[in-house]
């Protein structure tokens, strides 16, 4: 029997689906009983030799744009009830986007937003999951975007882009939190 409820997970550019973050949500949507499509994108080129470059983000971005819209090019979103977009990095910016340009209003769960992102989240649609030490999204422009698109923020204190430190025992043992806030989404 087809499921009536989706999630679509739109990894990073070197954060996949078979990491923590991503593998475990998926997991968790997959028990409470979504059908899962997971994105993925054929880039050539490196995060960091991107990270100071806009041009280059911006022709990713554009990429992972394109690749999106061809491998979810069959779904109708009309049959299903709940529609939640699970992103990580520039993931969240492409679930974002995607979810605004085609009308589809589902809520997103968004792991390390890059800033972009906040450009085309909706207004009230989801949860923003930020580590305090992450170098491609300040603190502050994290806090005020989702203080002005009221999203719930929650942060992750000395945490990097992936939502870790250099302590794997402290990473493992917020998991738990993490997933909570998830499951709430879900």
């Amino acid at each position: 029997m087809k499921s009536d409820k989706l999630a679509v997970v739109f990894p990073g550019m070197g954060y996949h689906s078979d990491k923590p973050l991503l593998y475990y949500s998926k997991k968790l949507a997959k028990a409470r009983g979504y059908e899962v499509i997971e994105i993925s994108y054929d880039f050539q080129i490196r995060a960091k030799d991107i990270m100071n470059d806009k041009e280059a983000k911006n022709e990713a971005f554009l990429h992972a744009v394109s690749e999106t819209k061809k491998q979810l090019s069959s779904v109708n979103y009309a049959d299903y009830k709940n529609v939640v977009f699970i992103g990580k990095s520039i993931g969240t910016t492409v679930a974002a986007y995607y979810d605004k340009e085609n009308g589809i209003n589902a809520s997103h769960i968004v792991f390390t937003p890059v800033p972009e992102t906040f450009n085309h989240l909706r207004d009230n649609c989801g949860i923003v999951f930020h580590g305090t030490a992450d170098p491609w999204c300040d603190t502050e422009l994290a806090e005020t975007k989702c203080e002005e698109l009221h999203l719930d923020l929650y942060k992750v204190d000395g945490a990097n882009h992936s939502l870790e430190t250099n302590d794997p025992i402290i990473d493992c043992s917020r998991m738990p939190g993490i997933l909570d806030k998830v499951n709430g989404m879900i």
